[in-house]
């Protein structure tokens, strides 16, 4: 049966290198998809991954009705037999019942890709949507690491190295961005909620981490 999937994890966890690996494998077992993505690192209309790889892709405007997109195509003789969403955690709620609607009406398997939670540890819209609509979840295997060391679970967006907590909920940065420019950096959850970044910690000043001592 044709499943809505969901495949979430943090920043920097492999999540477009997953999804362009099963668009090579379906290709090479002569299956042909449509492939949407939002705002991604290499621009507009592109699905890339931090290893250097890049196809092209449709992207997912706001406003944009993606069942009737495919159905365009379908229509027109092109052949579908699966969909692709990379940077899932975009799009609008009704956008991903429009991909459900693909799934249930016209058979096709979607498999959508994307952060479950913004800098500040809150749900996308569209995460939040797939949470409720997806037939799977499934958590990305490839655990990206904090700078001390432990399992990263949480996105946060840094400023010249220092952590924010406010702003626009969608701001298109990168982990590997200028220090000095709007960016991102994956932390476990004790480091995020103390604002810790890796910059922070290699300042020299003492560790939130360490217990008091009481006086003598």
């Amino acid at each position: 049966m044709p499943e809505l999937v969901f495949f979430s994890g943090t920043m920097d966890c492999g999540k477009s290198t997953l999804a362009l690996q099963r668009i090579h494998n379906r290709s090479a077992r002569g299956l042909q998809g449509v492939i949407f993505t939002r705002d991604d690192r290499a621009g507009e209309g592109k699905l890339s991954s931090r290893l250097g790889l890049v196809t092209d892709a449709v992207e997912a405007a706001p406003g944009m009705d993606l069942y009737a997109y495919v159905v365009g195509r379908m229509t027109q003789g092109d052949r579908v037999d699966y969909l692709i969403v990379d940077e899932a955690q975009f799009l609008a709620s009704e956008q991903v019942d429009q991909l459900a609607r693909v799934v249930d009406d016209l058979n096709l398997d979607v498999f959508a890709f994307g952060i479950t939670t913004d800098f500040r540890a809150r749900l996308f819209p569209g995460s939040q949507r797939l949470i409720e609509l997806a037939d799977r979840i499934e958590a990305l295997q490839v655990e990206a690491m904090c700078w001390c060391g432990a399992r990263a679970t949480h996105n946060a967006r840094t400023v010249g190295g220092e952590m924010v907590v406010e702003g626009e909920q969608v701001v298109v940065g990168d982990v590997n961005g200028p220090a000095a420019e709007v960016g991102y950096e994956v932390l476990c959850r004790r480091h995020h909620r103390r604002r810790m970044t890796s910059a922070a910690a290699h300042a020299g000043i003492l560790s939130p981490d360490v217990l008091p001592v009481a006086p003598a």
